[in-house]
Order: structure tokens, then C-alpha cells, then sequence
């Protein structure tokens, strides 16, 4: 009978023995690996920003990932790393225009690494213009001078007189006038000048600059031809608007003659 209980206390031994070894087996080494491929999402534009999406991966937790864009042709062939560029997102540059993006992750964990590379994006497209015409192609309201240039020009569209009505006793006249371009929007920052016409009525005074609404004000001192003949019945006024730094007779200046009523019996 001790014999047999022996035995049977050897076979117990010899059994958890080998469920040590089962046990161990199961923990063996498991480094990430890549079940779905990475992707990327974003419009593939000079200008936007590429995201990537690391897939989806099996292995041990956690893992980490890593990120490196590369830059392949219009095919998705000839790959080269982009140098520095190793976070989730990418922001496409000009030399990106006409290539394709791959972005390879690497995921990781504490019994190893793999990479996975995603398929390539459509071909990205050059930026879009900025401007069409000489005119800023986004935004609203008013324009900056800066941001005009050949073959759009300035428009003198609007004018106001005081007094509105020019007095043969007048000692000032007050003349406002507004630019526009592209469209329509006020202008900031043109160069206004005016002078009346027959000259010497008028003093000529310097160039204004228009605000921020698009007006310029000038003020014209009476000289000694004014009233031009006894039967005056306007103000003729010559106005040019420009960009300074340019050509006065060229660039996007505009000329305009408008005339102002004139009462030579108040």
C-alpha cells in the first residue's frame, strides 16, 4: 500500500511539472503585428495635411507607434524617406506636387517591432492660386493695395463734395472719394490725388491715402481763378488713384473726371 501511494504521489508531481511547462509555453513572445493596414486620410493638395491611421494591429500590449512619410512617384513606386517627417500628420509642400505619399508605422512593445506601410495617396495637386487676375482669390471686405497688382486695376466709384453744392463765395471745398478693386471691395492704402479743372481755381493738395473704408479726403483751397466764367455751372475735378512705388500712367492706376455742381448766385 506505501508503495502504491508512492507512485501515485510521483505521477501528481510529474503532472504539475508539465503544466509548469504548458504555462510557460503560453507566454511566449509576442511582438505587434499588423492585422489591417495603416491609412491615410486628407486631400492630397500643396497646402493641406495629410493624417495617418496606424491600422490595426494583434501582440502584446502596449504598443507604441512610430511614423515615417515617404515620398514615392506618380505610381507609388520609388519611395524615399522624408527626412524629419515623423509625426501622425504631414503638411504637404510644393516639392510634394505631382508625387504621391506612403506613410510606414512601426508598432512596438516590449517583445519586439514590425512596420506596416499603407498604399499610396492619389496624386497631390499643386497648391491653388492665390490670386486670379491680380485679385486675391480668398477672403472678403477690404483689400489691401498690397495685395492687387496688373492686370486688375483701381476703380474710382464714389465721390461726395462739400459744400455739396460750390458757392461763388466758397473758401474750401472738401472732396471725398472712394476706390474699389476687384469686384467691388474698398481698397486700402491707394494713393489719391485730385485737381480741378481749368486749373489754378484750386490749389492742388498732396495725395491721400485711403483708410480702411476705401475713402480718401482732400481739401482744395479757392486760387484766384475760381469762379473759371461768369456762367460756371460746375466743379470739373481730375482724379487718379494708385499703388505707390508704381508708374503713374501704368500698374493698376485708374484716372477719372468728375465734375461737382456749382451755384455762382450764393
Amino acid at each position: 500500500m506505501k508503495k502504491q501511494t508512492t507512485s501515485i504521489l510521483l505521477l501528481l508531481a510529474v503532472g504539475s511539472v508539465a503544466t509548469l511547462v504548458v504555462a510557460g509555453l503560453s507566454q511566449a513572445a509576442s511582438p505587434p503585428v499588423n492585422q489591417s493596414p495603416p491609412t491615410i486620410s486628407g486631400s492630397p493638395q500643396v497646402g493641406q495635411t495629410l493624417t495617418a491611421d496606424v491600422g490595426k494591429w494583434g501582440g502584446a500590449t502596449p504598443i507604441t507607434y512610430s511614423y515615417d512619410w515617404r515620398r514615392c512617384d506618380s505610381n507609388g513606386g520609388s519611395c524615399s524617406t522624408i527626412s524629419g517627417a515623423t509625426a501622425k500628420t504631414y503638411d504637404l509642400k510644393a516639392v510634394d506636387s505631382g508625387n504621391t505619399l506612403r506613410v510606414r508605422v512601426t508598432g512596438k512593445n516590449s517583445d519586439g517591432s514590425n512596420s506596416a506601410t499603407s498604399v499610396p495617396t492619389g496624386v497631390v495637386a499643386a497648391a491653388p492660386p492665390t490670386s486670379v487676375g491680380g485679385c486675391p482669390t480668398s477672403g472678403s471686405g477690404t483689400l489691401d493695395i498690397g495685395a492687387i497688382s496688373a492686370p486688375a486695376r483701381l476703380l474710382v466709384d464714389g465721390q461726395q463734395a462739400s459744400p455739396s453744392v460750390v458757392p461763388r463765395t466758397v473758401s474750401d471745398v472738401t472732396l471725398r472719394f472712394h476706390v474699389s478693386a476687384c469686384g467691388g471691395r474698398s481698397v486700402q492704402g491707394a494713393l489719391v490725388y485730385a485737381t480741378a479743372i481749368p486749373f489754378e481755381q484750386f490749389g492742388v493738395p498732396a495725395e491721400v491715402t485711403t483708410g480702411a473704408d476705401g475713402w480718401a479726403t482732400l481739401t482744395l483751397h479757392r486760387a484766384s481763378r475760381f469762379p473759371a466764367s461768369s456762367r460756371q455751372q460746375l466743379l470739373a475735378v481730375f482724379v487718379r488713384a494708385r499703388k505707390n512705388g508704381e508708374n503713374v500712367l501704368g500698374g493698376i492706376s485708374s484716372r477719372r473726371l468728375v465734375s461737382f455742381p456749382v451755384n455762382l448766385n450764393t
